[in-house]
């Protein structure tokens, strides 16, 4: 596999995959149960959504780890199988994608806050996301990927963590922003410019913003991500925003009119392009198809 960064420095536009919750739903996995959990315990299942992804075109898999770290697993009383769950997600996004594409390992939030919003401190913290990327590398991602974060001070400790861990692996870093009449914002008041700054000053490699919004708001937040930082850019936004058919949910936004919007986001720069909430491989295959056709 040739260097990410090298890559992305020589101008090329990477696709990423989508959807991760949205699949393991199709396949069985209950209302309130973790997803880490299929970890454990259906693996082919995690094979056959990373080759799904994989024969759509996607350069970059993740990982089925958002939220496998210790503490957002305690609270499913999981947090004692962090190293076994953190280390079958790997292995079995590495055999599908072999030096095809590079595996990402997810990080997402702790679920916890921290003091003085909550009662976890910046030690126990750092620790948190530590304990998860160690065990992450040592299974052989090729990518750490800290995402949907919403507290900055969070999202930096994830990122001194993963550095102090392997300070050679590429790391993406992403926020979820809301729309708000002052502009975008996460729900802990973190506007774009200072998220750009801070998640750069932290050491991230790529940065950029997942979830939370459809690919039209992306485009801006996309356009201001440039405006601020001369990082690499990422962005994975959701198939539109969730509505519901009765008890289903579905997401609005098609293949076709992703894949036409992400036009503009390559014109605007974006190094990695993927989806996130609702995207499924055909999203993915259509985005590729759009990617190739631009290169």
């Amino acid at each position: 596999m040739k260097d990410l960064l090298e890559r992305i420095r020589n101008g090329e536009v990477l696709v990423a995959d989508g959807a991760m919750g949205t699949m393991l739903m199709e396949r069985g996995l209950k209302s309130g149960e973790p997803p880490e959990s299929f970890n454990l315990t259906r693996h082919e299942v995690l094979e056959e959504i990373a080759l799904l992804y994989l024969k759509a075109g996607a350069n970059i898999i993740q990982t089925n780890t958002f939220g496998a770290s210790p503490l957002k697993l305690s609270l499913y009383s999981l947090d004692d199988k962090t190293e076994e769950i953190n280390k079958n997600a790997v292995l079995a996004v590495k055999k599908i994608a072999g030096n095809r594409a590079y595996v990402s390992g997810s990080c997402g939030p702790s679920g916890k806050l921290l003091k003085p919003y909550g009662d976890v401190d910046a030690e126990e913290m750092y620790n948190n996301f530590e304990r998860q990327v160690k065990a992450l590398i040592d299974a052989g991602v090729d990518i750490i990927c800290i995402e949907t974060m919403t507290d900055l001070m969070e999202a930096t400790l994830a990122i001194k963590s993963a550095k102090s861990v392997s300070p050679s692996t590429p790391l993406i870093a992403t926020m979820t922003f809301d729309p708000t009449p002052k502009g975008f914002y996460t729900v802990m008041g973190i506007n774009i410019e200072n998220a750009a700054k801070g998640l750069e000053d932290a050491g991230a490699d790529i940065i950029g913003s997942n979830c939370g919004n459809g690919i039209e708001n992306m485009l801006k937040i996309a356009e201001e991500f440039k405006a601020r930082s001369n990082l690499p850019i990422i962005i994975q936004s959701n198939a539109g925003l969730p509505e519901m058919h009765g008890d289903v949910t579905v997401y609005p936004e098609t293949p076709e009119f992703m894949a036409e919007k992400t036009k503009k986001l390559v014109s605007i720069g974006v190094s990695i392009i993927g989806g996130c909430c609702g995207t499924t491989p055909e999203h993915i295959r259509q985005i590729r198809r759009i990617v190739s056709s631009k290169h």
